[in-house]
């Protein structure tokens, strides 16, 4: 048996009986992002019907609607420091039906289900993928990584790849009936495993969660006019927003990955093992290695510091042919004892 399977058990249970309120009397503050998290759940459920019943309109509204609650829930929990283990429970619970289920029943609604088996696979496997995605997430939350990873996430997050698989499904509205065509469908379906595997991929995709926090005072009103734009367009050309949005936002994974791997690179070059090594000379020379050669004006002072050393090395006594000396030749009791000590000649002295 692996010797690391008694400790995670041992951590799992202790886990489980630890409460979810530390606390008998839970403050109100505690419970306002849960709220949110409930009507963004209450959100995808009604994407759910809205799709079997064919109301496309209301269901792709419900999907946005739900990514923009899970967006708030956790930034108020975090204004509020109501953050707890229920509300992280409840969050990725609501995240997979809100981002995971209703999408592929509205893909599968809108289109895909024509093709029988193969469409209904393609939309399971988008519903794993994004709960695979969760259950990751959420065991890296307590990872130990530097504060600029903050700012990416791992693979694609299910909130932006609800938005993104839906992509056909606004270009239908614009008047590209051509996708609901047989070979156009299996192009969707492609597409749709294609969003999957970037859930479950380790491909960083920027996250912006460090954008947030300061900005410049000069930036304040040009983001409140961006921002209320960009409501007011999502709100009267919702298909044509959406559409621009998504080929923008896979236009910048691969941008996003090529700064990742330049931070990722920056890091390991300033990182304490890669300073380490440059004394790396140095240390071998202390420890008994051979040193390089001195050049140029250093090369008279190494000389004399080798002459030195060599100097300062005590000389073994050479044998005597005659016998020991008695007690009594040397004016005492005892044998003449060495005194051990070392005198290090002078540069230039002549050695004795």
């Amino acid at each position: 048996m692996d010797p690391e399977v008694p400790t995670l058990e041992v951590e799992t249970s202790r886990r489980r009986r630890r409460p979810m309120f530390r606390h008998r009397r839970v403050p109100v503050r505690m419970m306002v992002p849960n709220f949110f998290t409930l009507l963004g759940l209450c959100a995808g459920l009604t994407s759910i019907r809205m799709g079997i019943e064919g109301r496309y309109d209301l269901a792709l509204a419900a999907i946005v609607f739900a990514a923009c609650l899970d967006g708030i829930d956790g930034r108020i929990a975090r204004l509020l420091k109501a953050s707890s283990r229920f509300g992280a429970e409840l969050d990725s619970l609501a995240d997979f039906v809100n981002f995971g289920v209703a999408p592929a029943f509205l893909v599968f609604n809108w289109g895909v289900g024509e093709i029988k088996s193969a469409g209904w696979i393609c939309v399971m496997m988008f519903a794993l993928a994004s709960a695979l995605r969760l259950a990751r997430f959420n065991a890296a939350i307590d990872d130990d990584k530097p504060r600029w990873q903050s700012n990416y996430f791992t693979g694609m997050p299910t909130p932006a790849a609800a938005i993104v698989v839906l992509l056909p499904v606004y270009m239908n509205h614009l008047g590209l009936t051509m996708l609901k065509e047989p070979w156009a469908l299996k192009i969707v379906l492609v597409y749709t495993l294609f969003i999957a595997f970037m859930m479950v991929s380790t491909i960083p995709t920027y996250s912006g969660k460090l954008l947030g926090e300061r900005i410049g005072r000069e930036w304040v009103l040009p983001i409140f006019v961006v921002a209320i734009g960009g409501v007011a367009m999502l709100v009267t050309y919702p298909y044509e927003t959406l559409t621009v949005l998504t080929i923008g936002y896979l236009a910048m994974i691969p941008v996003s990955w090529k700064r990742f791997q330049e931070m990722a690179e920056a890091t390991a070059a300033t990182a304490p093992g890669a300073i380490g090594s440059g004394s790396a000379g140095s240390s071998s020379t202390a420890s008994g290695g051979v040193s390089a050669p001195a050049s140029g004006s250093d090369a008279p002072q190494a000389a004399a510091r080798a002459d030195n050393d060599a100097a300062s090395v005590p000389m073994p006594a050479p044998p005597s042919s005659g016998p020991p000396p008695q007690a009594g030749e040397t004016g005492g009791g005892t044998p003449p004892q060495a005194s051990g000590k070392i005198f290090p000649l002078r540069p230039g002295e002549p050695q004795r």
